[in-house]
């Protein structure tokens, strides 16, 4: 994606910030600790932090938590629902916080929309030695017959390259800090996988779907036909058809660790 197409696809976002809260999922509790589990102290950073979903669950989990988020829509939002917790405007590439001031950055299905040219260092500006940057990415688990068939029903607008666990491993393979001659290093990057499950219905699930930047970009028509396509796949599932189903996830993370 070349840099004007991703950032109207993050952009997108801000105009949905209310459904966005409404139907987007959290992040399995075990992929939050695997990320964190090298850190040195409690201090993380939620980076691209939209309108809190990775946030509330750091703050529950007892971490020292600061928001950042370059969308005053999803700001808001954030601000509204966590009004304990420190949530700032800036970006990835813009961090407002002093050098070694974090043991942890965190971006839940955020760092592809970095630009990891400039993010990077300014990432390993705000980390304090032995800290870690991680990236935590919710994608449906297609191992389940009718979550792939979901999958090929939705189309890459709805259920795109980084939302699966296998093409996820294959897409973000390289999502971690370039290699510079900046003193700054990164051991080598891991990759994680978790159980998770979102309570759904039919229609939250496509509410759900919906909130995706490639549908939120879509022509109205367009995006209303591939709505209606999916709706009529999930009345057809007898998983889907009758009320409340779990959706079935997988937490995928990428951590790298600053030397």
């Amino acid at each position: 994606m070349d840099s004007d197409l991703r950032h109207r696809h993050a952009a997108s976002f801000g105009a949905a910030a209310n459904a966005y809260a409404a139907h987007r999922p959290d992040y399995a509790h075990e992929a939050i600790r695997w990320a964190l589990e090298p850190a040195p102290g409690p201090r993380v950073l939620d980076l691209g932090a939209g309108t809190g979903k990775l946030t509330a669950t750091l703050a529950a989990m007892g971490t020292d938590v600061t928001a950042v988020e370059p969308d005053q829509a999803m700001l808001a939002e954030l601000r509204r629902s966590l009004p304990e917790v420190a949530a700032l405007s800036g970006s990835a590439e813009s961090i407002p916080l002093p050098d070694a001031s974090v043991d942890a950055v965190l971006a839940g299905n955020a760092m592809h929309w970095f630009d990891m040219a400039v993010a990077g260092p300014e990432i390993a500006r705000v980390l304090a030695p032995g800290g870690v940057l991680a990236g935590l990415w919710n994608t449906v688990d297609d191992s389940v017959d009718w979550v792939a068939g979901l999958a090929r029903v939705s189309g890459p607008a709805a259920i795109g390259p980084r939302d699966t666990p296998a093409s996820w491993r294959t897409e973000t393979a390289t999502l971690h800090l370039p290699t510079t001659d900046a003193p700054v290093r990164f051991r080598s990057p891991e990759q994680a996988g978790f159980q998770h499950g979102q309570r759904r219905t039919a229609d939250s699930l496509v509410a759900t779907l919906g909130t995706r930047a490639g549908m939120l970009v879509m022509p109205d028509e367009e995006r209303e036909a591939t709505l209606a396509r999916i709706r009529r796949y999930l009345a057809t599932r007898p998983e889907t058809s009758a009320g409340e189903f779990t959706l079935p996830m997988v937490t995928c993370v990428l951590r790298v660790r600053r030397l």
